[in-house]
């Protein structure tokens, strides 16, 4: 059974920070690029950052470049999105996402975890 749980969520201060986690089973982890996606209420699922298998290659969104930084351990299964700087445009529930491809990780993933919600205030 293919398994990604994301944790880290909460609410949080605009200016503050926080780190999400994922944690995966049930498929090859170190094979598979990652990616975290948000979606806010009464808004379509945006693509927030990718981290390919082979390289580390990296890939952000515009909107937060500069503010994130994704990761991964593949000894763990583990995957990580450090948040600095938010902003109440950041209130959403995050999903992790995996995908064969990095090229189509912005918009196509195999399997998706079930989310965390993070909430900044002003």
């Amino acid at each position: 059974q293919v398994q990604l749980v994301e944790s880290g969520g909460g609410l949080v201060q605009a200016g503050g920070s926080l780190r999400l986690s994922c944690a995966a089973s049930g498929f090859t982890f170190s094979r598979y690029t990652m990616a975290w996606f948000r979606q806010a209420p009464g808004k379509e699922r945006e693509f927030v950052a990718a981290i390919s298998w082979n390289l580390g290659s990296t890939l952000y969104v515009d909107s937060v470049k500069g503010r994130f930084t994704i990761s991964r351990d593949n000894g763990k299964n583990t995957l990580s999105l450090e948040m600095n700087s938010l902003s109440p445009e950041d209130t959403a529930v995050y999903y992790c996402a995996a995908g064969v491809r990095f090229t189509t990780a912005t918009r196509r993933a195999d399997y998706w975890g079930q989310g965390t919600q993070v909430t900044v205030s002003s």
